[in-house]
């Protein structure tokens, strides 16, 4: 039987165009290179724990970005969204200096601070969780680029993912995070990198060769739209099992036990095919939804909203 999994590869990147793809390989094989050399060549403080969510399954949505991350939506300290990678060579959730200065958080003198408030879009809420404060060349590099065709606000990495079971499968729209109770992750230990000055010096320089040949990053990227539906099969039918409050779906007067027939006159008979129905459709976007209530057909018309 075939798995459900699939697995991530590197693709070439072809969002530049034809005179300046090869500049782009040389420098994008740069970044991937060093994308496991975060350079912190300073001890770790011991990180605060985060509050334990009061549930402990979520799905959480995600996107793969034009240079195969995972990327999430995360609020802090109630501000956002801001786009994060998924990183578990990472010691610690990493932020950078421009998102750190929007919302209002100062590091200390080795570069740590705390968020009181980490949330990611899909329920996810942690409390009093340290992050580095770093402009990481990876980050930056791909950002200057334009490779991940989406800016990239930071990473989360070990401190807070090793709290999850993280089931990942790439033919949903949602991950599985799953909350560990009882694991205590210890410490990151030391990070030591040979030359971090001369990695970290790569970001500048990527900068000055993308002026340099003319490559501009490309952000217009419309964020894909919320539904805020959770739905299941049940007697060959998709039915919603979950309505998040505030949501578009909300909003229009979804609930649960709702039978979705039909989106955009595309029959609906298993989730995947609502995923697929929704899959391109960008925050705003314009939605017909039919559904079965108590016997009735109804047809309920909404906008798509932004998530978080």
């Amino acid at each position: 039987m075939r798995s459900r999994f699939q697995k991530i590869t590197m693709a070439p990147i072809t969002i530049l165009d034809t005179g300046n793809r090869r500049q782009c390989w040389y420098i994008a094989a740069a970044l991937f290179l060093l994308a496991g050399s975060i350079a912190a060549d300073v001890a770790q403080p011991a990180f605060a724990n985060p509050t334990p969510p009061g549930t402990h399954r979520y799905k959480v949505p995600y996107r793969l970005t034009d240079s195969q991350h995972v990327l999430v939506r995360v609020k802090l300290n109630g501000k956002g969204p801001f786009h994060f990678i998924l990183d578990t060579g990472a010691p610690a959730v990493f932020l950078t200096k421009s998102v750190a200065k929007k919302v209002g958080v100062t590091a200390d003198r080795q570069g740590w601070a705390v968020f009181d408030s980490f949330e990611i879009e899909g329920g996810v809420r942690l409390g009093k969780v340290k992050g580095r404060i770093e402009d990481l060349v990876q980050l930056d590099g791909m950002n200057t680029l334009g490779l991940a065709g989406v800016e990239l606000h930071g990473v989360i990495g070990y401190n807070v993912l090793a709290r999850f079971r993280i089931e990942y499968d790439f033919t949903a729209d949602k991950l599985g995070f799953e909350y560990l109770p009882h694991f205590e992750p210890p410490d990151p230990e030391r990070l030591r990198a040979e030359g971090p000055d001369d990695i970290q010096m790569m970001g500048p320089f990527i900068k000055m060769i993308a002026a340099l040949t003319g490559i501009k990053a490309n952000f217009a990227v419309a964020p894909r739209g919320f539904l805020g539906i959770e739905v299941a099969q049940r007697d060959g039918k998709v039915v919603i099992q979950r309505v998040y409050p505030g949501t578009a779906a909300a909003q229009a007067g979804l609930q649960p036990g709702d039978i979705i027939a039909s989106v955009r006159n595309q029959s609906i008979d298993v989730p995947a095919d609502l995923h697929r129905a929704l899959r391109r459709a960008g925050v705003g976007s314009p939605l017909v939804l039919t559904i079965e209530r108590q016997g009735k057909t109804l047809e309920i018309r909404l906008e798509l909203g932004r998530g978080l």
